[in-house]
């Protein structure tokens, strides 16, 4: 009777477990997208959709990489994908910063960050940026603005969606192709088209 009870409290112990990572996993944003049926087109609904789109795709395209995930690369010459992961941070920055109408500061040093750090503000930051651009009829406020050594640069939004925008769905894509070839493949029923999982 006590193995029986053993064995029942181990089960419902490692059942337990996996619910609460799973809630855990499901809080991140872009799970999904959400539904937009009550959202009417205009300049910043369109761009929203857009980020929230990257965001999807960033959210399983990150989703349980492993440490030899995160240290692949293809040649000596390119980048691993963690080193792509800091890349796309970086970008979800110069996102979200031009959404909040305030410049990104690159002589200021980034904290250090783990994966897990370095994902979920990636993804706060994409969340953000469409939140603050959802409502918006006209793109001309949310210009980029740069500060670095040596100057000051600022670029009109349509630079934010053919730069950052752009070159973070674009490396998304680099993440897949690279845990794909690290044996650890995107999982199954995630549907692009839809913004939805399929269990």
């Amino acid at each position: 009777m006590k193995k029986i009870t053993l064995i029942l409290i181990a089960i419902f112990s490692i059942v337990s477990l996996t619910a609460q990572e799973n809630i855990k996993t499901e809080k991140l944003p872009y799970y999904e997208v959400a539904d937009y049926s009550e959202v009417s087109y205009t300049a910043g609904s369109v761009v929203a959709r857009l980020i929230d789109g990257l965001g999807f795709r960033y959210r399983w395209a990150t989703e349980d990489l492993r440490d030899e995930d995160l240290a692949y690369r293809i040649t000596d010459s390119s980048r691993t994908s963690i080193e792509t992961i800091d890349h796309i941070l970086g970008l979800s920055r110069i996102i979200v910063n031009a959404t909040n109408q305030v410049p990104t500061d690159f002589t200021i040093e980034q904290p250090s960050l783990t994966f897990k750090e370095k994902r979920e503000e990636t993804l706060a930051n994409l969340e953000r940026a469409s939140r603050n651009l959802i409502s918006a009829q006209t793109l001309e406020d949310f210009n980029i603005q740069f500060i670095y050594n040596g100057g000051e640069s600022e670029y009109p939004f349509w630079n934010n969606i053919n730069g950052p925008i752009a070159d973070a769905i674009w490396h998304c894509g680099q993440v897949v192709m690279l845990r794909r070839a690290s044996g650890n493949p995107l999982r199954k029923g995630v549907s692009f088209l839809r913004g939805q999982v399929k269990e």
